[in-house]
């Protein structure tokens, strides 16, 4: 009966830790997705004012020199252009950085403190705001990637400790499942965006692995940005994948950092174990000898 109710207890409270994580997630999400889209009001009117603007003078300048070819228009206009993420290659302009999946993205990349570059408020309002954002989003983004970090981690411990149980060398076992652990994880948050990388960015393998690595560890050079190219159509689900593979990858971090603290407090609470009972060693001989050494005297 008592081990019943231990295990009820036990049941219970993973249930509440496993339902406290995904509330947590939930409102992290939430705020992502909200700043997303006050990102996207904010900077989206001005980006539309501005696409009509560049319209505006691509007309006007063809007009003015008749001369002037599509591909002397882009060298003139280009590079204010680009800061915008517009294009004016053809004959469309495309809808810029701020639209809602770039805007969203953009949020995530603020609180998780990527900070790419490539991408900034541009109206007061939107600076205000992104202060504002920031300030309360990246404790939360600390706290939910710990919360879901540590938990991913009792989780997968507890998926060892029962298959390791069920075999004659525990302990192998233990670190065999962990480090196929570590293999799976590598694959589905580096090979698996490194091969959609270079199917929708025309990266290179090595580019987009150096990319993956420079965005999960919050470094955020920006010299690569997924989702960024104005040249290029994207689908819309493109950035929604991207935003989670953010997230779900500095969880992944976040386990790895786990781990790490875990096993250096493994290996030091080792070490201090074997110092401790190598000194009390030394302490016993030392005793043993002062014993002879008076037993010799007496």
């Amino acid at each position: 009966m008592v081990s019943i109710h231990n295990e009820k207890i036990c049941t219970r409270q993973s249930v509440g830790k496993l339902l406290s994580v995904v509330l947590l997630g939930v409102v992290y999400m939430a705020y992502v997705l909200i700043g997303g889209v006050i990102f996207w009001k904010l900077e989206g009117d001005q980006m539309e004012s501005q696409i009509a603007l560049l319209k505006e003078e691509r007309s006007i300048l063809l007009q003015k020199y008749q001369c002037l070819d599509q591909n002397s228009l882009e060298e003139l206009l280009i590079l204010s252009a680009s800061k915008d993420g517009l294009s004016l290659k053809g004959n469309h302009t495309s809808g810029g950085f701020w639209k809602f999946t770039s805007s969203a993205v953009f949020a995530a990349t603020v609180v998780t403190t990527i900070g790419y570059g490539n991408i900034s408020p541009r109206t007061t309002l939107g600076q205000i705001f992104c202060v504002v954002f920031a300030v309360v989003g990246i404790p939360l983004n600390v706290v939910v990637l710990n919360r879901v970090g540590k938990y991913m981690l009792a989780v997968e411990r507890k998926f060892c400790n029962i298959i390791a149980k069920k075999t004659n060398h525990q302990k192998c076992m233990i670190v065999c499942l962990h480090v196929t652990s570590f293999l799976i994880s590598s694959v589905l948050y580096f090979v698996v965006p490194m091969l959609l990388f270079q199917e929708y960015e025309g990266w290179t393998y090595s580019q987009a692995i150096y990319y993956c690595f420079i965005t999960l560890s919050t470094i955020g050079f920006g010299d690569y940005v997924a989702d960024s190219n104005q040249d290029k159509e994207y689908p819309d689900w493109y950035g929604c994948i991207l935003g989670v593979w953010i997230f779900f990858g500095l969880a992944w971090l976040a386990l790895l950092i786990n781990h790490a603290i875990d096993l250096l407090e493994r290996i030091n609470a080792y070490h201090k174990s074997g110092r401790k009972n190598h000194d009390e060693t030394d302490h016993s001989q030392q005793r043993e000898a002062e014993g002879n050494i008076l037993c010799i005297r007496f």
